[in-house]
């Protein structure tokens, strides 16, 4: 499975209107090569370099496994997203208080439909994928707050 994205590549900079310096909106997500048995797919965009551990920017389960590409600025119709830590139920972009990050945009296959409900956290998020992934991708950006 691979996930790309139109707007950077993989260890490149994210562009400032997909941050919360800019408009703070997901960027388009292509995904390829999604294994025939999955039931389900996640996204899960964190940020592993934030100063009290991983920062979680973005959620968003039971997406179709059929799609192939996340639009940007919004999730998939048929999808849940849950909670970021910045306490939203939405794509939070990046916003480093120092230097530059890593983010991360994972993709996962499922091979279930998860029963979980919309602002489900992130430990509820990981509790409900465990023995149902089929296969992960990722994508990582960088991206430093502008002067």
């Amino acid at each position: 499975m691979k996930i790309t994205s139109p707007v950077f590549k993989d260890g490149e900079k994210i562009p400032k209107e997909y941050t919360r310096e800019g408009q703070d909106k997901s960027p388009p997500l292509h995904l390829e090569e999604v294994p025939e048995r999955a039931k389900s797919l996640a996204v899960i965009v964190e940020d592993p370099d934030a100063p009290k551990g991983t920062f979680i920017h973005w959620l968003v389960f039971n997406i179709d496994p059929r799609t192939r590409d996340i639009r940007e600025g919004g999730a998939p119709v048929m999808s849940t997203q849950g909670s970021n830590d910045w306490g939203e139920v939405q794509y939070g972009g990046p916003r480093p208080p120092s230097g530059e990050h890593r983010y991360f945009f994972k993709a996962v296959a499922l091979d279930a439909f998860l029963p979980l409900a919309r602002g489900a956290s992130r430990e509820a998020l990981e509790q409900a994928m465990r023995g149902h992934v089929v296969e992960e991708a990722a994508l990582m950006g960088r991206y430093a707050r502008q002067a």
